[in-house]
């Protein structure tokens, strides 16, 4: 057992309450209210803004557009005016160049007994104008010469706090009051966790001058390396845990050792394959040929843009397995993602002796025993399917690969139930066509070693975009006309399947009505797809589509993924303002996926918000997914992004992983070299750290070194 060093007594851990100043009262409420119990946990209650009290206005100078200002004046004479509930506590503030009235609603009683008539007060707070008379309701005044502590320090901290502390009276001053007193004690002291080594090299600031700085700044220079602190110190224990838990991955579980490169994987690169592959995709290919090699377990991301051939990839590592005995399991959210990669690989295969099967909910139950039984003598090597392949009775005789698509629709325990199939346990290839940001990708996926498809397949033609309001829709009708005039097919997706007048938004079948009168029968003939179908019928429309027996599908989006049909060149998405980023690129990613010209025309109604026409000028400025997943990043925050995973690992109090990314890849570099040096922390120099880790970032991947 290792002990600590610096912490024999931990100043930090102790009560709130046995520090001398602060009431048990008060102790308790926070406790209650915002669970702080300790020193440390006061100390870490970061403000999320602070107010410039550095500079003094005068009243003759108050304007509207103020946000919060300070004045200096002498208190006229306190009134109360009005009764019952419309009673309020007036008085006035005159520093010479003009006068404001100070108003209370509530608390008159005790805030009377605190104004004394004729003293000289400081005051705080948002003027409004009233005819001719400038107002203040309810703010911060202090008496001349009573100043609280915080007032030496010109930014003053704002800090989280509930509305049962204010009405309890506990505000930022009371909270700035109780931090003084934890600094002012004689025992206060911050020890240092991070290596000596990489604070001198950052030139990160000590933490209890961190600690003063964040809450009681001298100026802006010094908070932010304050804050600069404590990003860095968030970002590296974050990127040790990231850099622990991989490493421990790669030495814990042993798997299979796929050597051999045989006749299905060679007969299909260079027989079958119908196209050349990208040399992204080649690069993609000898990144999992390295790792399937070494005997231990594969754990790799595959990200590709929509249309970026992850398929083949997929198909091409699958069979990698098959030329060295294993099975291959491909998973997919949907039947009609599981159905569509079902025909890919059969199609593509072609006479190549692979048997593939497909296991989803509305498999027969005789095709299901067929299914069970190939799997358990090892005839069937690929199979495809939707969440059916974790039953319990679907048993391989070697499972030596999974594949998950659009992994982030699955959670983490479906997946450990997958692989928990095999023994040894299998690779996993995980892949999403939802581009994940930088920043996101080394922290919720950093466990996982990362591969991008970064370019489209020879041939293809960037999709342009545009933005129509509903009142230009008779030329975008025009326009998607004579492309079906001119043999392609087009996309019309709805938002909604039944009415909404909370929304105002048009339903599937009212939009499917509309497209109708436009794209009359028997001239034209029209698909309808949506989530509330059987999945029989869902399969019989899309394939009327693919065949071209229709030439214009009206669906929601269900054929967000795993509709592949290359004659589609238009996709026309309404109410494009009520789609997410993620979503509007999946749908676009439906075309463009022939030689032909394709198009994407996003329509709204008038009077879009803001983020909206964020949205849709994003997805008109550009077809990159990372720079699209960026901005999306941007606009939700990356706790809301589709596929954020391992909950509380991305719970940053300061650090921002959009403005500071270079921050996080600095912080990732040292939590790696320090790892390469001492994997477990068992050095002198790094023992603060680990009980550190131990204590606040989840005990059980370093517990084993104690």
């Amino acid at each position: 057992m290792v002990t600590s060093p610096c912490l024999n007594h931990d100043f930090l851990a102790e009560p709130l309450a046995s520090i001398p100043g602060i009431a048990a009262d008060k102790a308790a409420l926070l406790a209650k209210e915002l669970e702080i119990f300790t020193v440390g946990e006061l100390l870490g209650h970061f403000p999320f803004r602070y107010e410039d009290r550095s500079r003094l206005y005068r009243i003759a100078e108050l304007s509207e557009s103020q946000a919060m200002v300070q004045l200096k004046g002498t208190l006229g004479v306190p009134r109360n005016l009005g009764n019952g509930r419309s009673q309020r506590l007036v008085a006035t503030l005159n520093d010479g160049s003009g006068e404001v009235e100070l108003v209370w609603f509530q608390g008159a009683q005790w805030i009377t007994r605190y104004l004394t008539p004729g003293a000289v007060y400081t005051v705080y707070g948002k003027p409004q104008r009233f005819g001719r008379q400038w107002s203040i309701s309810h703010p911060e005044i202090e008496k001349e010469g009573q100043e609280k502590a915080r007032a030496k320090f010109p930014f003053t901290a704002v800090y989280p706090m509930t509305e049962t502390m204010r009405r309890r009276k506990v505000d930022h001053r009371t909270l700035a009051g109780m931090l003084q007193k934890v600094m002012d004690h004689p025992a206060f002291q911050v020890p240092e966790f991070i290596p000596a080594d990489i604070a001198q090299r950052q030139k990160l600031m000590s933490p209890a001058l961190a600690f003063r700085q964040i809450h009681f700044p001298d100026n802006m220079q010094l908070l932010e390396a304050a804050r600069n602190r404590f990003k860095f110190e968030e970002l590296f224990l974050l990127q040790l845990r990231i850099n622990r838990m991989r490493g421990l991955k790669q030495t814990a579980f042993r798997g299979h050792s796929f050597e051999k490169v045989g006749d299905l994987f060679n007969g299909f690169y260079h027989h079958s394959l119908p196209f050349e592959l990208t040399e992204a995709q080649k690069q993609v290919i000898r990144e999992i040929r390295k790792d399937v090699l070494g005997g231990k377990q594969m754990n790799r991301l595959l990200q590709g843009d929509v249309g970026s051939g992850k398929t083949v990839v997929a198909l091409m590592t699958m069979l990698l397995a098959a030329d060295n005995g294993a099975q291959s399991a491909l998973m997919a959210p949907t039947e009609i993602l599981a159905f569509q990669h079902f025909e890919s690989i059969r199609d593509l295969l072609g006479d190549l002796p692979v048997e593939v099967r497909l296991l989803t909910g509305s498999t027969t139950k005789r095709a299901r025993a067929e299914i069970l039984e190939g799997l358990r003598n090892g005839q069937v090597k690929i199979l495809v399917g939707t969440h059916a392949l974790l039953e319990g009775d679907v048993q391989f005789q070697q499972l030596g690969m999974v594949v998950i698509d659009e992994q982030h629709r699955f959670g983490v325990a479906q997946r450990a139930k997958l692989w928990g199939k095999g023994n040894p346990v299998p690779h996993v290839l995980v892949m999403t066509a939802t581009p994940i940001p930088r920043t996101l990708a080394m922290t919720a996926y950093g466990d996982l070693d990362q591969s991008v498809i970064g370019e489209l397949p020879k041939g293809r033609k960037p999709i342009r975009t545009v933005y129509k309001r509903d009142g230009e829709r008779p030329s975008v009708m025009q326009f998607v006309k004579e492309q079906i005039d001119a043999g392609r097919q087009a996309y019309f997706v709805f938002p909604l399947i039944e009415e909404s007048e909370k929304l105002e938004l048009k339903d599937l079948m009212a939009g499917f009505d509309m497209v109708s009168d436009w794209f009359p029968t028997p001239r034209y003939q029209l698909s309808i797809v949506h989530g509330k179908m059987k999945p029989e019928q869902k399969e019989a429309e899309m394939q009327r589509f693919k065949r071209g027996a229709s030439q214009v599908m009206v669906a929601t989006t269900v054929i967000e993924v795993g509709v592949n049909v290359p004659n589609a060149s238009v996709m026309v998405i309404q109410d494009a303002d009520r789609f997410g980023l993620s979503q509007l690129h999946q749908l676009r990613g439906r075309v463009g996926r022939g030689a032909e010209q394709s198009y994407c025309i996003l329509m709204s109604r008038e009077g879009i918000s803001e983020h909206a026409r964020k949205r849709i000028d994003t997805m008109c400025r550009t077809n990159d997914g990372f720079e699209i997943a960026r901005v999306d990043m941007e606009l939700r925050g990356p706790g809301d992004i589709e596929g954020t995973r391992q909950s509380g690992m991305l719970d940053l109090k300061v650090a921002d992983l959009i403005k500071d990314e270079g921050l996080l890849e600095i912080a990732r570099l040292e939590a790696v070299k320090l790892l390469n040096a001492d994997p477990d922390l068992l050095q002198e120099a790094h023992r603060a750290l680990l009980f550190k880790l131990v204590a606040r970032q989840g005990g059980n991947i370093w517990n084993r070194v104690l």
